[in-house]
């Protein structure tokens, strides 16, 4: 009875409604099982436990703010995104003409780079929220990616322009084998392979190396220089021939990279 009373006065006091009072005191009040621990009245009358209510927001605002944010992350769009149609349509301030002949074959780089690294910052992943806003950034930046280290390579542009405007793949050893190069070329390659054969282990050799690398890079510049006039004046036949020739001047340039002391045979593969 006395309890009782104490919970009347503990509820009239708090102002509680009658439905919040019958929860209470049902937390309140002994365990019906008649064991002797103190409630948890009695150790709120005596001091002895404190509570500390925390505040949260109700479940219904939480959810209404994650669809917000959600929403707002699912709207993030990329700002003015590159004209996609083709490389060159990617980079309309370096090489506003297109591809040849309505522009020229050789591209300036240092405008080429500067204008891709500018595409990137706008279109890195790093800038999105997880979901379908990322994954179209990274789609992009694949995409630019990709352009770029086609168009910075003469010969990785000259096998480009012949397969999507002209039907012609130079990139597959089946199609490769289709166009075969001309017999100064393979005469060209025999020599370098023969000069690593006959040349010594040790300085000899090294110095060999060198100077095959040195006339190599020679014979690819004078190729790229041929490549680009054939393709300014349309023509796709020349362009094809020395396409073929530049791709066996790099084979030849990255066997010479390859080499190391003691190692006298080059393999080009082509």
């Amino acid at each position: 009875m006395r309890r009782t009373r104490l919970l009347q006065q503990f509820y009239t006091r708090s102002g509680n409604s009658p439905q919040i009072t019958a929860s209470v005191h049902r937390a309140l009040v002994h365990k019906a099982n008649g064991d002797n621990e103190t409630c948890i009245f009695c150790r709120l009358r005596a001091g002895n436990l404190s509570i500390k209510p925390q505040k949260q927001r109700p479940l219904v605002t939480r959810r209404l703010a994650s669809t917000a944010a959600s929403s707002r992350f699912s709207a993030v769009r990329i700002n003015n995104p590159p004209d996609t149609t083709n490389h060159y349509t990617i980079f309309p301030e370096t090489i506003p003409g297109g591809p040849p002949p309505g522009a020229p074959f050789q591209i300036p780089l240092p405008p080429l780079r500067r204008e891709f690294l500018k595409l990137q910052a706008l279109a890195h992943p790093d800038k999105f929220p997880p979901g379908p806003a990322k994954q179209r950034a990274e789609a992009l930046s694949a995409r630019i990616n990709e352009a770029y280290s086609t168009l910075a390579d003469p010969l990785r542009r000259a096998q480009y322009l012949l397969a999507e405007w002209h039907g012609i793949d130079m990139t597959t050893e089946d199609g490769a084998a289709k166009y075969e190069p001309d017999p100064q070329t393979l005469m060209t390659v025999m020599d370098v392979q023969e000069a690593m054969a006959e040349a010594a282990e040790g300085e000899e050799a090294e110095a060999t190396v060198t100077r095959l690398k040195t006339e190599n890079a020679s014979l690819v510049e004078s190729s790229v220089k041929v490549l680009a006039e054939a393709f300014d004046r349309d023509d796709i036949k020349a362009a094809q021939e020395e396409c073929m020739r530049l791709r066996f001047w790099y084979t030849v340039g990255e066997s010479l990279k390859e080499w190391e002391p003691g190692r006298s045979e080059l393999r080009v593969i082509h």
